[in-house]
Parts: C-alpha cells; sequence; structure tokens
C-alpha cells in the first residue's frame, strides 16, 4: 500500500489540498502525519489535524499520527485515557516514538491499530506484549525516516530486520523520500534507506517491495508532476513509464508498448516494433551501445527491421542498428521491472 505524508505545523493551503488531491488520484491510500515537533502550537496541531482528518475520512484514506509522551504532555492528553479525542478525528492509527509503555500500547492495541518502532522492537517486547494481551492483528511495525544525510538505514541490516519482522506476523512500513518542497530544516529528503536519498521516488517505491515492506510512504510532503504520472500509470493502468532521451526516433516510439513474453538476457525486446514499420530505415549513428541504450534496427538486418529495443547491458556496436535515444539515469533502474508482458511507454523529457 502507497502512502504520502501531511504535517501540521500551519493551515492545509490550497497548493496543499492540490497535492492532496494529486496523491489521491495516483493510487495512495494512506497518510502519515505527526504532533511531535516541540516548536510546533499545540492548538493549531489539533485545529489541523482536524482538518486533516475530515479530508481522509472523505477520501476513504487511512491517517497516521505520530504520537509521544512529550507531545501528549504539550496537549494536555493521556493515551490510552484520551483514545477518542484522536478517533475523533479520524485518526486510524497511532505511530508510538516513545514514553509509552507496553502494557499501555497493549490496551490501545485492543482499541485502534499502532504502530511501533521497526527498528528498536526486541524479541523481549514481543513477549512482553503478549503477556498484556495485546491485539497483534492490530499492531504493525513502522520504520523511521532519516532527515540528515548519511544516517538512513544500510539495505542489508534493513532487509535482515524485515524478514524477522514478518516471521512474527508484523506488517512492515517504509518511508522513501520525495523529490519537491523537501520537508525542513534539512532539505536533505526523508527516507528510510540512506541509498534512496536521491532516487525517483517512483523507483525506490517499487525496490522496497523487494525488501519486505508491505506499506511504502513517502516521508517528504510533494513528489514532481512528473513523478506522479509514474506511480499513477503503473499502481492504476499497470504502465511502466520510462524518461528517456531521444535522437531521431520515429514519431511511434512514445506509442503504449509490451515487454516480449520471453524475456531475453542482454535486451528488452518491445514486441510491437517491427509491425510499426511503414518505411525503409536507414543506417544512422550505429555506434556502441551503452546500458539503457534504446535502439531500433535498421534496413541492414533484414525480416529484424523495426525491432526495438533497451540495453540492459552495454553491447558493441552493431551497423545494423542504429542507436536512437537513452533511458535517463534516475530511471536505469526501472529496466528489471520490465518483465514478460509488461506494457511499456517511453516518455521523452525533451517532447
Amino acid at each position: 500500500m502507497l502512502g504520502f505524508s501531511a504535517y501540521l505545523h500551519s493551515s492545509l493551503t490550497k497548493s496543499d489540498l492540490t497535492m492532496f488531491d494529486k496523491f489521491v488520484q495516483a493510487g495512495f491510500k494512506g497518510v502519515f502525519t505527526s504532533i511531535n515537533l516541540p516548536e510546533d502550537d499545540p492548538q493549531v496541531l489539533l485545529t489541523n489535524l482536524k482538518t486533516l482528518g475530515q479530508l481522509c475520512d472523505e477520501n476513504k484514506l487511512g491517517l497516521t499520527l505520530d504520537v509521544s509522551s512529550s507531545a501528549l504532555k504539550r496537549l494536555n492528553l493521556k493515551l490510552p485515557q484520551d483514545l477518542d479525542v484522536f478517533k475523533n478525528l479520524h485518526v486510524t492509527m497511532l505511530r508510538i516514538d516513545d514514553g509509552i509503555s507496553i502494557p499501555e500500547i497493549a490496551q490501545l492495541s485492543q482499541e485502534i491499530k499502532v504502530a511501533l518502532n521497526a527498528s528498536t522492537i526486541v524479541e523481549s517486547e514481543i513477549d512482553e506484549l503478549q503477556s498484556n494481551n495485546a491485539d497483534f492483528s492490530n499492531l504493525e511495525a513502522w520504520h523511521n525516516y532519516y532527515p540528515r544525510e548519511n544516517t538512513g538505514l544500510d539495505v542489508g541490516w534493513f532487509a535482515d530486520k524485515n524478514q524477522w519482522l514478518k516471521q512474527n506476523g508484523f506488517t512492515v512500513m517504509a518511508f522513501i523520500a520525495g523529490n519537491e518542497n523537501l520537508r525542513a530544516p534539512v532539505y536533505k529528503g526523508l527516507p528510510t534507506l540512506e541509498e534512496n536519498r536521491y532516487e525517483n521516488p517512483f523507483l525506490a517505491a517499487l525496490d522496497m517491495n523487494k525488501l519486505g515492506v508491505d506499506r511504502i510512504y513517502i516521508g517528504d510532503p510533494a513528489i514532481t508532476t512528473v513523478t506522479f504520472e509514474q506511480f499513477r500509470s503503473y499502481f492504476i493502468d499497470h504502465v511502466l513509464q520510462i524518461r528517456v532521451q531521444l535522437d531521431h526516433a520515429p514519431k511511434y516510439i512514445t506509442q503504449l508498448f509490451h515487454q516480449r513474453a520471453d524475456v531475453s538476457r542482454d535486451v528488452i525486446r518491445l514486441r510491437e516494433g517491427r509491425l510499426l514499420v511503414q518505411e525503409e530505415i536507414k543506417p544512422r549513428n550505429s555506434g556502441v551501445r551503452k546500458l539503457g541504450s534504446i535502439t531500433l534496427d535498421n534496413v541492414l538486418s533484414g525480416r529484424y527491421q523495426g525491432e526495438l529495443q533497451l540495453v540492459k547491458y552495454q553491447l558493441p556496436a552493431d551497423n545494423t542498428v542504429n542507436v536512437i535515444g537513452q533511458i535517463v539515469d534516475a530511471d536505469l533502474g526501472l529496466m528489471k521491472y520490465c518483465v514478460a508482458n509488461q506494457a511499456i511507454q517511453l516518455i521523452d523529457i525533451e517532447s
């Protein structure tokens, strides 16, 4: 499940509402927010949380609230005693930061979904939750995000931790960074994994699926329009959009294609390519085929004229093959998701 973040330090603006609607249209199903920043005015937080909660309820989105004992104290609230305050604001899950005891968490789990800190939970805490009759169907494991560069988690440790969490029955969540309007005060993205900090968020989301992650949330409050379209296209229409730079490519190059059912080792073969040829393709720019090259077989290739390929590994020059474009660096990793019969659309970033 995909989710995004919205923060409560100020009222939702027209721009915020537009961004909210874009996330909904792109298939996102959950919202994360927090009341933990000490500089935020408590009353402003609750007022803005009410507005956000109503929006989530109207759009059938789950709303997860990050809470801690210090934040609750500033609001003059206690858990589990004041749980109804948050329920009435349409909060559907509490993400526990610190200062709330295991017995209190167990009691909360009997009334609402609770997210524990995925990175720090240990076996003894699971045992204590069991002894306090926690409802494990309402417990999840959520990783933190890491604003400061070089502090994000190591991918190997992360994968091992997630495997252990899954073995213990937890749904696992992690953050990826946004790529627009990065959150203050550091402005370096809000990822769980350091390797995702400056990646295309769409690619980072797909990679998370391979690491035992069930819920993928964008930590920053925004992504670019192009990235929104990549999410929407893939998760709603099941079309993988890959950004490219083209050079003397046929006009049909940006139509919908499909990877062939028989997957090749070295290249992605777009099965419609040869069917679209309407005139002779003259040899041109038949140089080395780099990783991510887009190629078109010319007339010298005989019956293969019009063959369209995306190159997975560097290949030598071939005078029967024209190089007509290049996948942008940020989207090179998307080629591993061009599985058998995958619908693919090449997006010319200069068109």
